[in-house]
This record gives structure tokens, C-alpha cells and sequence, in this order.
């Protein structure tokens, strides 16, 4: 079983969050994490490959949609699928969506674009279309779990509390690309990888973790809320941002997830930092969505 390597971390008191970005970051707030180990990079092809045939799991996105949950949605469209990222051919109203995702019949973890791809020359880039209870069930035959958001957060920082991206302050220092981000125009030009990228093709953190930021977001074991809720609040304010999947089922459970992707440019998601988070509903998976597991502290 290829595992990836645990890189165990010590924990300690961190500076979570941010008050100078999207209001879901807020409020910046110290917060403790125990000692823990988290996986060097996010699940590959090949490592989700090995789980797949060891167990004979079918992904959610294998799966029809429910037609209980989904009862307005014709039987027709109901058939398996995923959201697939598709490039524009030019400038769009970059407050829709829609103008770049599509529902693909067919497309899964192993078809990544709808059923004419394939994971040919691929195996060592993250694993997509994981839906939340994919990356859980996984992780469970992993003997692991999800990080928590905070985890998360801790690793991705590297020890460098407060610091603006898991290297520094400076998104290109020295005009060097740091992570799997979108490069060029978005939705119809990107002069970088085009997709997600072979894990490590970026340098790692302070902590030796890869990807922590850009190629796929990755799923956290939180629920979501609209802000953060530092320990010792009672409540949390509104304020929520629409969700990628809103209007195609009455209600779905939201998780966070971290880490930003390969799609986010500094005109439409400048999500590609420590802090930034986001909502996905469990039975989200996408063409840019991904996870990395968790363990407890040995001894």
C-alpha cells in the first residue's frame, strides 16, 4: 500500500485566518492545534487507483444522482457525472459561473474531462471528482482521516505565522511561480500547467509539505460557517457567498476546503493562500478538487 509519507508537525498557537481579504476568512484570531502528521502531498491517481482496486469503491461521481433529492432534475441528467472546467473563448462577465463549468455525463476520477479522457500520463498528479465522502472513505482504509481546517491551515503556513502565502509575503518573489495557479486571463487564457500538475512540481514549505497551495483545493473534516468562529464564540454573523453547486438540490451539507487550485487568478479567486477557504457541498466534485489526509500524533 503507497501511502504517502506523514510529516509530523508539532503543533502549537498560530495566527488563523484574515481581516484584509474575503469575509469568510474573518476574524484573524489565534488558535491552538495539538501535535499531528499530515500527508507530505494530496492523494495521486495512482494511490486512489490502489484504494479503488482493493476495495471495488464507485466514487459519487460514478454514481446516478438521487432522484429523491434531485426530483427536479430530468431522469436523463441524472446520470453520472461531474462538474468539468471548460476555457471560454474569451473575455466573460466573471461573476457567472456557469459561463465555464459544465455538467459532464461520464467525467470521474478516472476521466477527468468526461469519458473520452483518461488518466494516461497522469498517475502522479492529485486525484479530482472526489466528492467529501470519497476522500473520507479513503481515508479510512488509509487508517487516516481528514485534517481539520485549522490542521490544515497550520501546515500550510509552514511556521510562518501571519505570512501572506505558505513562502512569504510576496506571491512571486523574484518573479518566480510558487504554486499551480492560474497564469494569464481568466476563464480563456492560462499561460501556466492548464490543469492540475505532477505533485511537487513547486518547492515545498517550511514544514516540507507540497502543494499546499494552487493545483486542487483540498477537502478539511470542518463544516463550513460564513466566518470563523474563534474558540470561546458564541455565535458567528452571515455574510455567506454563493456556493459553486447552488440551486441543484434543496439542501446539502457544506465542508471547507483549503488551498486554492490551479484555477484561481488574481482578477477572479485570490483564494491562493493559507487563509483563504471556501464552502463545498459533500456531494461536490470537480475537475479541480482534491484532498490530503491527517493523522493523530504517535506516542
Amino acid at each position: 500500500m503507497a501511502l504517502t509519507e506523514l510529516v509530523p508537525l508539532p503543533g502549537g498557537t498560530f495566527r488563523m485566518g484574515s481581516d484584509v481579504h474575503y469575509p469568510e476568512e474573518a476574524p484573524q484570531h489565534e488558535r491552538v492545534v495539538a501535535p499531528f502528521a499530515i500527508e507530505r502531498h494530496p492523494v495521486t491517481n495512482a494511490q486512489f487507483a490502489e484504494f479503488v482496486a482493493a476495495t471495488g469503491y464507485l466514487t459519487t461521481a460514478e454514481r446516478p444522482l438521487d432522484p429523491v433529492e434531485f426530483a427536479d432534475v430530468p431522469e436523463p441528467d441524472r446520470a453520472p457525472g461531474s462538474l468539468v472546467f471548460t476555457p471560454t473563448d474569451g473575455p466573460v462577465d466573471l461573476r457567472d459561473w456557469r459561463q465555464w463549468w459544465r455538467w459532464v455525463t461520464g467525467a470521474d476520477w478516472r476521466h477527468p474531462f468526461g469519458p473520452d479522457s483518461d488518466l494516461e500520463g497522469r498517475a502522479d498528479h492529485p486525484v479530482v471528482h472526489v466528492a467529501y465522502a470519497d476522500a473520507t472513505a479513503y481515508a479510512e482504509w488509509a487508517g487516516r482521516r481528514l485534517p481539520t481546517e485549522a490542521e490544515w491551515e497550520y501546515a500550510a503556513r509552514g511556521g510562518l505565522d501571519g505570512a501572506e502565502f505558505a513562502w512569504g509575503d510576496e506571491r512571486t518573489p523574484d518573479g518566480v511561480v510558487m504554486a499551480n495557479t492560474w497564469q494569464g486571463s481568466f476563464p480563456y487564457r492560462n499561460e501556466g500547467w492548464g490543469g492540475t500538475s505532477p505533485v511537487g512540481s513547486f518547492p515545498p514549505n517550511g514544514f516540507g509539505l507540497l502543494d499546499v497551495v494552487g493545483n486542487v483545493w483540498e477537502w478539511t473534516s470542518d463544516p463550513f460557517t460564513p466566518r470563523h468562529v474563534p474558540p470561546g464564540a458564541a455565535s458567528v454573523d452571515r455574510g455567506e457567498r454563493a456556493d459553486l453547486l447552488a440551486g441543484l438540490a434543496p439542501s446539502r451539507a457544506l465542508h471547507v476546503t483549503k488551498g486554492g487550485s490551479h484555477l484561481c487568478a488574481p482578477e477572479y479567486c485570490r483564494r491562493y493562500r493559507p487563509a483563504a477557504r471556501s464552502s463545498q457541498a459533500e456531494d461536490s466534485s470537480t475537475t479541480h478538487l482534491g484532498f490530503r489526509c491527517a493523522a493523530d500524533a504517535v506516542g
